[in-house]
């Protein structure tokens, strides 16, 4: 088959891009966000530093590129798989799973996540747009119903929240509370009550607070 000279550049294009998403994750799992740059990420790819602004605007436009990408974020069928059961506190519990294991296996996604805790900065926002559509659209699974008079927006919230810290945590500490973060035992142990504070919060209610019903995706300014 004869690829036509236009079909060339496009896929040299794409070719290109994914060498810069894939640089990005690289510098940002091996130097941290500190180390983040267009000369280092485009010395990592083996292209020509106009190449990042050309197809990305430059250092921002691709971070949120990155940001949209599985390599950075896991996928929802990684923190869903079993979302469409019939058993609310197992889909729930999947999706925490879900997102424990995805973190811990994407170094560099701690990095921007540890940076962001200490930084704020323009970059960080858009790594943090990208999550919360993420986590807006697998809260939109659940009937708003699902647990009256419970504020399960803010359940989700700590617990995924906790779960995140306790993954960044890891990197510095071996343990917290006697639970161990650098073993399988220990996030057995941190999944497990992870699921009974589920299952409790379904089966008991709560009061209700601001924003109790599932939340709305926020609509993106043009």
């Amino acid at each position: 088959m004869v690829t036509s000279r236009r079909e060339r550049p496009a896929r040299d294009r794409e070719s290109t891009e994914r060498r810069l998403l894939a640089a990005t994750g690289r510098v940002l799992a091996d130097r941290g966000f500190r180390g983040l740059g267009v000369n280092a990420v485009a010395r990592e790819a083996g292209a020509d530093k106009v190449l990042v602004y050309r197809y990305f605007g430059g250092l921002e436009g691709l971070l949120r590129a990155y940001a949209q990408t599985a390599e950075f974020w896991p996928t929802e069928r990684e923190l869903a798989p079993a979302a469409g059961g019939s058993d609310p506190v197992a889909a729930a519990a999947a999706m925490l799973d879900g997102l424990t294991r995805g973190l811990r296996r994407r170094p560099a996604t701690q990095s921007v996540l540890a940076w962001e805790l200490v930084e704020p900065n323009p970059l960080a926002e858009r790594t943090a747009e990208a999550r919360e559509d993420a986590g807006l659209r697998l809260m939109e699974r659940f009937p708003a119903d699902l647990a009256p008079g419970t504020d399960l927006p803010a359940v989700a919230a700590l617990l995924t929240a906790g779960l995140t810290y306790l993954v960044l945590r890891s990197r510095t500490a071996p343990a917290w509370l006697g639970v161990s973060l650098r073993d399988e035992r220990g996030w057995t142990r941190l999944q497990r009550a992870a699921e009974a504070v589920i299952r409790a919060v379904l089966a008991g209610g709560g009061p209700e607070g601001p924003g109790a019903r599932a939340p709305r995706r926020r609509r993106r300014s043009t």
